[in-house]
């Protein structure tokens, strides 16, 4: 049985007196223990389809189940299975770190869960912030609550809808670090992120939206594999030749363009100093998840068909990169 499963889900909104189509027919399946992330632009699905898997938005057509269990038939069993930290900072300004945990664990029927809670404290680095107003946390200190309430029932399935947009370095390794340890465990996790070096480092397979379509949807190393071996890198105050333009990655000085070989790379600075371009600090390293993301949503590189079933992603495989 998969941990989570999307069948055929769309959703539609009105907007503007015209029919805006948010999710067309995305269709794939999460294995249990796997680390799985889902990558897509603004806009592309990806808040809209966690949603759905959480219960707060109801699909147009399209089902999905949680451990089997229907998130609309069956919404409390799917529901007791999924832990879920949402982007937005949502708290209750009345009440303690220790407090609001404890709410949040009578949620779920758990009336003595304070050595777990404890724990959950401790590996998110709030132990000194239990008896804290949650009005007096900083922002980052209000995602860790955020997390610790996602956890707090101890659920099989976790869901991270850009867990650590706008946080500080340390809270990041903190949570991933405790993340992997639930992962390892046997904990499923279902990743939404814009930083990719996380999603290469963590997840055993990855699925991209666009424009509310599933685009690709394979392992991380195969991905990898899928696109150019090399990426040139180099800084550059010169307009650099339309053809050369047309395929590089440019953030403010820096260039990087990918390249396939040898022959490839002979042929690129010859491009350059053909155009006069003078480059600075140029050197040579492999493409990542966001040279491979780059392309596919920019039509550069079509991966295969997105296959449905779920791949090997279990408990303990650790990093596939």
């Amino acid at each position: 049985m998969n941990a989570v499963s999307f069948h055929q889900v769309t959703k539609t909104f009105a907007s503007g007196g015209r029919e805006v189509r948010a999710l067309q027919g995305v269709s794939f399946d999460i294995a249990p223990g796997e680390f799985f992330g889902l990558l897509g632009p603004n806009g592309a699905g990806k808040t809209t389809l966690i949603s759905i898997l959480a219960g707060l938005s109801r699909a147009t057509s399209g089902r999905i189940t949680v451990q089997g269990h229907d998130v609309v038939s069956d919404y409390a069993a799917a529901r007791r299975a999924l832990g879920v930290v949402p982007q937005e900072l949502v708290f209750d300004p009345f009440f303690s770190v220790r407090e609001t945990l404890r709410i949040q664990s009578a949620y779920f029927g758990l009336r003595r869960n304070d050595d777990w809670i404890d724990e959950l404290l401790t590996h998110l680095g709030l132990s000194d912030k239990a008896e804290a107003n949650m009005r007096q946390l900083s922002g980052g200190m209000k995602r860790r609550v955020l997390v610790a309430q996602a956890l707090v029932h101890r659920p099989p399935v976790i869901v991270l809808d850009e867990p650590t947009a706008g946080v500080d370095v340390e809270l990041r390794q903190t949570l991933w670090q405790f993340i992997a340890k639930l992962n390892k465990d046997g904990h499923t996790v279902l990743l939404t992120t814009h930083y990719l070096e996380e999603a290469e480092a963590l997840c055993h397979r990855i699925g991209m939206l666009k424009q509310g379509q599933l685009v690709a949807l394979d392992r991380t190393s195969a991905l990898l594999a899928g696109t150019a071996s090399t990426m040139l890198r180099f800084k550059t105050d010169a307009a650099l030749p339309p053809e050369l333009a047309a395929r590089a990655r440019v953030t403010g000085r820096i260039v990087q363009l990918p390249a396939r070989d040898a022959v490839e790379v002979e042929q690129t600075l010859a491009a350059l100093r053909l155009a006069g371009c003078h480059i600075e600090d140029l050197e040579m390293g492999r493409a990542d998840l966001e040279d491979v993301f780059l392309a596919i949503m920019q039509g550069r590189l079509t991966p295969p068909p997105p296959a449905v079933a779920a791949g090997e992603g279990a408990a303990g495989q650790g990093v596939v990169a």
